[in-house]
């Protein structure tokens, strides 16, 4: 079975089919499926359809989009939220530079206010990151104490060296559709991540894997993720291997 660690079933465009595609998780080999937020309604979103529906699991937090908007009000609902039982991690928090949506500054801050948090709430991180491997990583290494309870770079496309360090933070590598792209280039770096911290998602409705490209993605597509990794991992069994780190990641 395959366990999606990034699924936005909360976003606008797939919240409408929450139930139908629960319902249709299992006959696509999927046993749980952690449904991301980022910001304030969309973690409200999450931990109401994890608790719900039995396959869905939540994660709460500020996407660094956000990150302007943050308050403490905020975080005061996600220390709420972080106690019901199928919330299971505080993200996804980061850095993006490539869309500018929040001033660098304060996405930085924010960034370290929700890894603060997350400790004190002990759960792992879902960190997004984009065109801001350096600084993110100099601030994931500031906070090494505050990694006790692990994470994942979600959606990576950092180089081999980087993920080394960020291994060595005790974090995990996701990857999605993007490995089916004809111009994925990060094919060294998928076999070089530890078979202990590969992880598997489909970030749908973003990233739709080939060959359905131009539709909205669906949690069903992550098999198309796996046999893509598969040809490049055959020192493992990728279903097996995520399967087994998803479930100590998040304590599932």
């Amino acid at each position: 079975m395959l366990i999606d660690t990034h699924a936005h079933v909360n976003d606008e465009r797939l919240l409408p089919f929450a139930a139908d595609i629960h319902d249709g998780l299992h006959a696509a080999g999927i046993e749980k499926a952690v449904v991301v937020g980022f910001d304030r309604d969309s973690s409200k979103h999450a931990v109401r359809l994890a608790d719900s529906y039995e396959a869905y699991y939540a994660s709460v937090g500020i996407h660094p989009h956000d990150s302007d908007s943050a308050s403490s009000g905020d975080y005061a609902l996600f220390e709420e939220l972080a106690k019901l039982p199928k919330c299971v991690a505080i993200g996804e928090i980061g850095l993006d530079y490539y869309y500018d949506l929040s001033d660098r500054e304060t996405q930085k801050r924010v960034f370290a206010e929700q890894i603060e948090l997350a400790y004190s709430l002990k759960k792992p991180i879902i960190v997004h990151v984009r065109d801001a491997y350096g600084d993110a990583l100099s601030i994931l290494k500031g906070y090494a104490s505050r990694l006790a309870y692990s994470g994942v770079m979600h959606c990576y496309s950092g180089s081999a060296e980087s993920m080394r360090e960020f291994v060595r933070l005790g974090l995990y590598i996701a990857f999605g559709g993007a490995v089916t792209f004809k111009n994925f280039s990060k094919s060294d770096v998928v076999r070089a991540v530890p078979a202990e911290r590969l992880l598997l998602e489909t970030d749908c409705p973003y990233m739709t894997p080939v060959p359905f490209r131009g539709k909205d993605n669906r949690p069903e597509y992550i098999g198309l993720v796996r046999d893509k990794i598969q040809e490049w991992r055959q020192d493992i069994c990728v279903e097996e291997v995520t399967y087994k780190n998803a479930k100590t990641l998040f304590n599932i």
